[in-house]
């Protein structure tokens, strides 16, 4: 069970979002067969945006991360809801490369990291809200927080991680983000900074048994933090039939003129999900 939770110091100038997002990336695994770089990249992108997500405001508010660091993934891209659900895809799930210099698991070298990494809020205004930053190592957590400080101007720290198993399974991921709320105050800053250094990586906290709301009160620690809310987040994906149709039309009349003309049985697919619609030919004449 993937639950979100988020917590605010007393004075309210600190909010911390923590997720557990194991099944999450679990899911993640199952649908994209992932190899392990890949599930440590795609979670650590998703549960950013289960994080990010969870921050916006109203029912119908839709956030979309898009990463092109020019690695091998191609380009890795997740939506998330205003209640963090989540889902993503990338254009290659299947690189295998050898650990970093540190041991750990290559998701700079499977990003890539001289490209960038662009946000889109669709809070149902007549234009959604996006911004391009570039890559500040194709860590992604270090990457979410550059956005933070360069296209929101809002004082933020990030960590994400994802422990794969022996099995390829996810045996812990998930992650937190803190933000300073206006007036930010210098002793705030510190007592963060304090925090973060005496903390744990993720999933080694994860992994202890530690839960995403203990994380949240741990990163507010001395600043009387108190837990908001919490609720569970998935995989989710919105994918339909009736949606799908609505992808053919995008081909144009011509060219689905050639498909019906074929007489063969279209099968499309949903990069989220996996999931296979089939159209028949006398279908598609009438899209």
């Amino acid at each position: 069970m993937s639950k979100i939770v988020r917590a605010l110091s007393a004075d309210g100038s600190v909010l911390c979002a923590a997720v557990d997002s194991r099944d999450i990336v679990n899911e993640i695994h199952r649908i994209h067969r992932t190899t392990p770089v890949a599930s440590a990249a795609l979670g650590r992108l998703a549960t950013a945006g289960v994080i990010m997500g969870s921050l916006m405001k109203n029912e119908r508010d839709l956030l979309t991360l898009r990463l092109d660091g020019g690695g091998p993934a191609g380009v890795i891209t997740v939506t998330a809801d205003y209640r963090g659900n989540v889902r993503c895809c990338a254009n290659n799930y299947n690189v295998d490369l050898p650990l970093n210099g540190k041991g750990k698991l290559d998701v700079a070298g499977y990003v890539g990291r001289q490209g960038l990494l662009g946000v889109i809020r669709d809070t149902g205004l007549k234009e959604p809200y996006a911004a391009q930053v570039p890559l500040v190592s194709g860590e992604i957590a270090e990457d979410i927080t550059g956005y933070y400080a360069v296209s929101e101007q809002i004082p933020t720290v990030c960590a994400l991680g994802v422990l794969v198993d022996i099995d390829l399974s996810i045996k812990a991921a998930g992650g937190y983000m803190l933000q300073l709320l206006p007036p930010v105050e210098e002793e705030k800053i510190a007592f963060i900074e304090n925090n973060i250094k005496t903390m744990q990586s993720v999933t080694e906290m994860l992994d202890s048994g530690m839960t995403a709301g203990e994380i949240a009160l741990l990163a507010l620690k001395g600043l009387g933090g108190e837990i908001l809310d919490e609720w569970e987040v998935f995989y989710k994906c919105d994918c339909s039939r009736e949606r799908t149709g609505e992808v053919l039309v995008s081909l144009g009349r011509k060219e689905l003129r050639k498909l019906g003309e074929s007489g063969e049985k279209i099968e499309v697919c949903c990069h989220f999900c996996d999931k296979k619609y089939y159209f028949e030919p006398n279908e598609i004449k009438f899209i």
